[in-house]
């Protein structure tokens, strides 16, 4: 097991990655949770602004959104600063289907950690691990 630090962090981001795929594989959220999610952190944002932090298109992102929006889950409003563009937000109803699907996600990984001898506290720790992490901007 490596023991220093540059390649522990190299180890956390690995097996980081490959949770988030166990768990979308497990639990099959279909690809707009990830839309929600990044308005979830980023707040209301232009669909170019959502392509770019997802690292798509700008016609699948915006496919995506119209999906969403036809679906109630994200609503489109004028921006403020530039009245040609919008910005996409989350809708009360899109929140509710964000924390199901993070509930869900939870409940695949309790099952997991049954199997194993960690404990909450254990959890709690690596929580706070990339909680920490991720309070500056990568």
């Amino acid at each position: 097991m490596p023991t220093d630090l540059e390649e522990q962090s190299s180890e956390l981001v690995v097996y980081a990655a490959r949770l988030v795929r166990a768990v979308r594989r497990r639990v099959g959220h279909p690809a707009g949770i990830r839309i929600l999610s990044l308005l979830d952190e980023l707040g209301p944002q232009g669909v170019t602004a959502l392509a770019d932090v997802d690292r798509s298109s700008q016609p699948t992102v915006s496919g995506a959104v119209s999906q969403l929006e036809e679906q109630g889950l994200v609503a489109r409003a004028a921006d403020p600063t530039d009245a040609r563009r919008s910005l996409v937000r989350l809708t009360p109803k899109g929140r509710r289907r964000l924390n199901d699907a993070r509930r869900e996600n939870g409940i695949a990984i309790a099952e997991r950690l049954e199997l194993t001898d960690l404990t909450a506290e254990d959890v709690a720790a690596a929580v706070a691990v990339l909680r920490t992490i991720m309070t500056e901007q990568l």
